[in-house]
This record gives structure tokens, C-alpha cells and sequence, in this order.
């Protein structure tokens, strides 16, 4: 009985501490670097953004960077007159990640864009449902085609296949 106690309680404990482990992160763009011309352009990879994230951007100096928040054509085409989406220019800016999507941001200063200060952050909405699997291929085997032709479709795969060996059986004893 108190072994069951214990169980449950620990259950309780890591139900109470899911929400906690799903909590939002603050991300320091560039990290040490910041957001400047040294800023490592792969450093997006291998980081999962999430609605309720926020990325903190800062450059040195105020003035010297912006950080211009585009579509994917201008953000592709570094076009410093392209579409505009959002523009941080403080040196100290917040960008909260708060829709699920690709967002687009660039250095709006000369030629900083295509010397790689840019950015494509991911953002994925942690409580949307998983895809939908995509319906399992037809079978390859003429016998397993056969019976799902008469099916009507209606058969699984493995229901497919168990039916079409049952047939090869039988005609093998037909013989």
C-alpha cells in the first residue's frame, strides 16, 4: 500500500514539473558575439524555437546594426528596400516569437546582409497535433492487389498480406 503511495505521489511530481520542462526560452542571438558583422551565421542550427521564446538581439554600439525583420524573397535576396516586416534598431532589442512559422531577420545596414548577418529562426507551436500519417502504399503482390480489390480498399496492408499468403496456400494445395 505505501509502495503505491509513493508512486503516485512521484507521478503527481513529474506531471507538476511537465509545464516547467516546456517553459519558454530566452535565446541571446550570436551569443558572445551579439549581433554584429562576427556573428555566426550557422547559429540557428540545431536549436528548436518554440511559441513563448524570445530572442534577445544586441548589437555594441547602437546605430552601427538593425535588425529588420522581413519576408523570405527580401530576406533571400539580402533586399535592403524589399518587403519590411518589423524593424529593431535600439541595440538592446527583444523579439518575442509568439506564432508558429519562419521568420526572417537581417542586418539593414550597407553591405552586412550579404556578409552573413541574417538570421531564419523556425518557430514551432509545441501544442499542435502531430501530422497525420500518410495512408500505408498499396500492396505490390497481384494476389495482395486482388484482395484489396475486393475489399474495396477496406483492407489493411498486413490484413492484405496475411490474406494473399492464405491464397497462395490454397492454390499450392489445389495442385
Amino acid at each position: 500500500m505505501a509502495s503505491r503511495q509513493v508512486l503516485l505521489l512521484a507521478i503527481v511530481a513529474v506531471v507538476a514539473l511537465l509545464p516547467a520542462m516546456a517553459s519558454a526560452m530566452d535565446y541571446t542571438v550570436g551569443d558572445g558575439n551579439g549581433w554584429t558583422l562576427k556573428y555566426p551565421s550557422n547559429w540557428a542550427d540545431g536549436k528548436s524555437f518554440q511559441i513563448g521564446d524570445k530572442l534577445g538581439i544586441h548589437t555594441r554600439t547602437k546605430g552601427n546594426h538593425t535588425v529588420t525583420e522581413v519576408d523570405g524573397p527580401t530576406f533571400h535576396a539580402c533586399n535592403r528596400q524589399g518587403n519590411t516586416l518589423n524593424t529593431y534598431n535600439s541595440g538592446n532589442d527583444t523579439v518575442a516569437l509568439d506564432k508558429a512559422g519562419r521568420r526572417w531577420f537581417f542586418c539593414n545596414v550597407e553591405d552586412h546582409c550579404e556578409k552573413g548577418m541574417k538570421l531564419l529562426v523556425n518557430v514551432v507551436d509545441p501544442n499542435a497535433p502531430a501530422p497525420a500519417s500518410p495512408p500505408p502504399p498499396p500492396p505490390s503482390s497481384s494476389a495482395g492487389r486482388l484482395i484489396n480489390y475486393m475489399a474495396g480498399g477496406a483492407v489493411s496492408q498486413a490484413m492484405a498480406a496475411a490474406a494473399a499468403g492464405a491464397l497462395a496456400v490454397t492454390v499450392l494445395m489445389l495442385f
